[in-house]
């Protein structure tokens, strides 16, 4: 099944992972290898840059495109990958408003 996600370079994500996948903590060492060794690939054929040819590519597409669950460990990895990058952000915000102020409660001017 590998011959199907051959490519000559390594895949590296330095936006997402720039320390690598294996030292960021969201793979497996098995899982990082194989994003590394077929990362390429996955990437060309999920962009349609590369055309799926073989069974296992057209597969693979089709779990991309959402129409088949993953079932081989390239899916999975791959779908876990796209999942791990594409989840929404968290950010945090300061309200710089103003107080609010209680209409119950009293002024009371102490200057006499």
């Amino acid at each position: 099944m590998a011959e199907s996600f051959v490519s000559q370079q390594r895949f590296f994500d330095n936006k997402n992972y720039p320390r690598g996948f294996s030292r960021h903590g969201d793979f497996t060492i098995k899982e990082a290898q194989l994003l590394e060794k077929h990362g390429c690939a996955f990437r060309d054929l999920d962009s349609e840059v590369k055309k799926a040819i073989s069974a296992e590519e057209k597969a693979f597409l089709a779990v991309c495109r959402g129409k088949k669950e993953p079932s081989t460990e390239f899916e999975k990895v791959w779908v876990k990958y796209l999942a791990r990058i594409n989840k929404p952000r968290r950010f945090h915000t300061l309200s710089g408003g103003k107080p609010q102020i209680d209409a119950s409660d009293e002024f009371v001017d102490n200057d006499e």
